[in-house]
């Protein structure tokens, strides 16, 4: 059985990107095309597909990790180092709201759900998720 850890997670994410534009559920709020995806950046995303990515690449995230996963560290996993010309530079956290928005559709399409194991918060990748991914990996592995 082909999974996540067996493909590019660049072609991964490019074709899950794909399969989430499907689903109603997801869709890219009206304010998201003029917002900054975190305090670190100077302009907004540029691609017109941000959205699609950016959730892509959270799901896969959530599949790769296997354990409860909060908006605050994927704020981590997503933020950068911010450039102060002459001073030193100094890591920032990505957009919380843009991460969250895409954690509760992704939720309304049952692809990731709430948990709460051993006092550990956060979301975990449903069955529904994992196959899709799956689904997504195998189609790559078959087209290679």
């Amino acid at each position: 059985m082909v999974t996540v850890f067996d493909v590019d997670a660049h072609e991964l994410i490019g074709k899950l990107k794909e399969e989430l534009k499907k689903m109603n559920g997801i869709k890219q709020p009206e304010w998201a095309k003029y917002a900054k995806s975190g305090s670190s950046r100077e302009k907004p995303p540029e691609q017109e597909d941000f959205w699609y990515i950016r959730a892509a690449a959270i799901l896969r995230q959530l599949y790769v990790k296997g354990k409860p996963i909060g908006v605050q560290r994927l704020r981590v996993k997503y933020g950068r180092k911010e450039q102060n010309s002459y001073k030193p530079s100094h890591k920032r956290r990505a957009g919380g709201k843009l991460i969250r928005n895409i954690i509760q559709q992704l939720e309304k399409e049952e692809l990731l759900k709430k948990d709460n194991i051993k006092n550990k918060k956060g979301r975990v990748i449903t069955k529904k998720g994992k196959s899709l991914v799956d689904k997504v990996a195998a189609q790559i592995k078959k087209g290679e």
